[in-house]
């Protein structure tokens, strides 16, 4: 079913979710909540050593649905928006229908994804039973959480952070490790990971259709709001850089809509969701949104133990593009893998490249480059380490005077969400910018006058 606008058709899907033992409206997908979502017994019970309140349930529901939503409906082949309409039982509606938390958590959604949703939420049929375990020793008081995934980011802000904050400082894990058994010296630990993963989608119209992954933003943000919540913490820290935080939302690939996963207009609009559902106000707070990547390892690399950086991963790609003899590497080209390429190379460090598919950046040609023992080199893979270069050479390019006036209209809208002033922003988004351009050029320049990434950039014409 398509509904046309503007000359374009906007893919159109609507999806029931259903208790277990009940079908979904007629021409509408199922979600069901016994069989295509899992709750892991001993992670959910990580959220529940304060209190359990069902709307907490509830919140993780919705964040999975929105997911599996996001990930089944492809967008259009011109264009970008879908209409998406999802049933949600929970167990207090009149809560979900509330004007504030309603139009609040339509707000962030729409804003996020660059779709339209529309949401109605029903009355569970069953009320979910709560954990068995009602307390787990935790660190008081809690200052902040902060979302700790695999990334270079959040290894390194979570170790400055933790310098002057120690243990009020509970990390919310979100990364690929999520899966380990959330246990320290023999305990369950708090937060210690996702609690919840639903099936990937099969069957007709089930597809994995969908790979842009915006509602990812949507389910960290609200994961890390309910840990506050349940700490009573009143900061969530976000640890990306200035790259990462606001680079993909200034930089914009073709026809597709900025990303703002990690940006203060993104959170923003997550605070007030937060606020509405749980009655309690939380605070993003960027640390190093001013700073470069590379900045903020350097300052990491200063601290006892922070060679435990090698360890992290930054690769977006999946082991399809990242598997290497029955290994997983990083594909050592993609947007993120290049960014933390140059983010070492600008802290001053070093890493072996055989942790990379693509493990010689020095190479006249992305064949050369790659290891001869990998297999799945094609078109696709080529496009995709042309637009990761191209993504950091473009943000270069933001630094310099014929972009300022895009750049000042982005900080005037970054200022409103931080409560700064526009001068403010202005001057910190132009600093990061400037010390972006001066760390990809020297990178660059590093590499050689052969090399194929350098053939790519602006720097060759």
């Amino acid at each position: 079913m398509t509904v046309t606008a503007y000359k374009a058709k906007i893919p159109e899907r609507a999806i029931n979710v259903v208790e277990s033992g009940r079908k979904p409206r007629k021409g509408r997908i199922a979600f069901d909540l016994r069989h295509d979502l899992e709750f892991n017994t001993d992670a959910l019970q990580s959220y529940a050593f304060a209190r359990w309140e069902p709307v907490i349930y509830d919140a993780m529901v919705v964040a999975a649905v929105i997911e599996f939503a996001d990930r089944t409906v492809k967008r259009p082949t011109r264009g970008w928006a879908r209409r998406i309409t999802l049933r949600i039982p929970v167990h207090d509606p009149a809560r979900w229908s509330d004007p504030t938390v309603f139009n609040a958590l339509h707000d962030a959604t729409g804003f996020l994804t660059g779709d339209f949703w529309a949401l109605e939420f029903v009355k569970r049929v069953k009320a979910v039973p709560a954990p068995l375990q009602e307390c787990l020793p935790f660190p008081r008081p809690t200052e902040a959480v902060i979302a700790y995934s695999d990334g270079m980011d959040s290894l390194a802000v979570a170790g400055l952070a933790g310098i002057t904050m120690g243990e009020k400082l509970v990390r919310v894990r979100v990364g690929s490790k999520a899966g380990a058994k959330p246990v320290a010296n023999g305990k369950l630990e708090p937060f210690a990971r996702v609690p919840y993963k639903f099936k990937k989608p099969k069957g007709k119209g089930k597809g994995n259709g969908e790979t842009s992954a915006r509602s990812r933003g949507f389910k960290f943000a609200l994961i890390s709001g309910l840990a506050a919540y349940l700490a009573d913490a009143g900061e969530i820290l976000i640890p990306e850089s200035g790259q990462g935080a606001i680079g993909p939302a200034l930089v914009t690939v073709s026809h597709a809509y900025p990303d703002y996963r990690n940006h203060p207009l993104f959170t923003l609009r997550m605070e007030r969701f937060l606020k509405a559902l749980l009655g309690k106000p939380v605070h993003f707070v960027f640390p190093r949104l001013w700073n470069t990547k590379g900045e903020t390892l350097r300052a990491f690399s200063t601290l006892p133990n922070s060679e435990t950086w090698r360890d992290t991963k930054s690769c977006w790609r999946n082991s399809q593009w990242s598997a290497l003899n029955g290994k997983l590497r990083q594909c050592g080209i993609c947007a993120a893998c290049m960014l933390r390429r140059m983010s070492v190379h600008a802290a001053r460090l070093t890493e072996e490249p055989d942790i990379y598919v693509c493990t010689d950046l020095t190479a006249a040609s992305l064949d050369e480059a790659i290891h001869p023992d990998f297999t799945r080199r094609s078109d696709a893979f080529e496009h995709y380490a042309i637009a990761g270069a191209l993504h950091l050479d473009h943000m270069a390019d933001m630094a310099g005077a014929e972009a300022r006036p895009a750049v000042r209209r982005h900080a005037a809208l970054t200022a409103a969400a931080l409560g700064i002033s526009a001068e403010e922003a202005e001057k910190n988004l132009v600093g990061m910018l400037e010390r972006h351009a001066a760390e990809w050029i020297s990178f660059v320049d590093d590499l050689g006058a052969r090399s194929f990434v350098r053939k790519w950039t602006r720097k060759s014409q």
